[in-house]
């Protein structure tokens, strides 16, 4: 039934000024506008789209809502620091001094770190990430 369909996901924030500094200029990612609906859009490789909304009861997701596959988890965590995004550390998960969970075992090497509202993000890299 939804084998053609080109789906597309969405989170909420509580500020969309704040998602969309963060989304734009520290991720650097494609975000535009969407003043009819009220909303930000997220255009990313591979002609994904991931709305972004205003909610204002926002309570930030208590898992990873989006992952972003990189070559370089270390390059990357530096370059976001430098940013001033701080990284997270899970209990379960063994992290380095700079925040990152080095994959083994078919596990990938990863990062996670929180947008302005709270939502967690990833950057990871490992065998199966696609």
């Amino acid at each position: 039934m939804f084998a053609n369909s080109r789906a597309f996901s969405g989170f909420a924030v509580d500020d969309l000024d704040k998602a969309r500094e963060f989304y734009g200029t520290t991720l650097g990612l494609n975000v535009s506008r969407d003043e009819e609906m009220g909303l930000l859009r997220l255009d990313l490789a591979g002609g994904t789209t991931v709305m972004v909304y205003p909610k204002a009861d926002h309570r930030p997701a208590t898992y990873t809502i989006l992952n972003f596959p990189v070559d370089d988890v270390e390059r990357v965590v530096d370059e976001l620091t430098a940013r001033g995004v701080a990284f997270e550390r899970y209990e379960g998960f063994e992290a380095d001094a700079k925040g990152i969970v080095h994959g083994e075992d078919g596990m990938p090497t990863i990062a996670w770190f929180k947008d302005p509202a709270g939502n967690i993000l990833s950057v990871l890299t490992g065998p199966d990430t696609p």
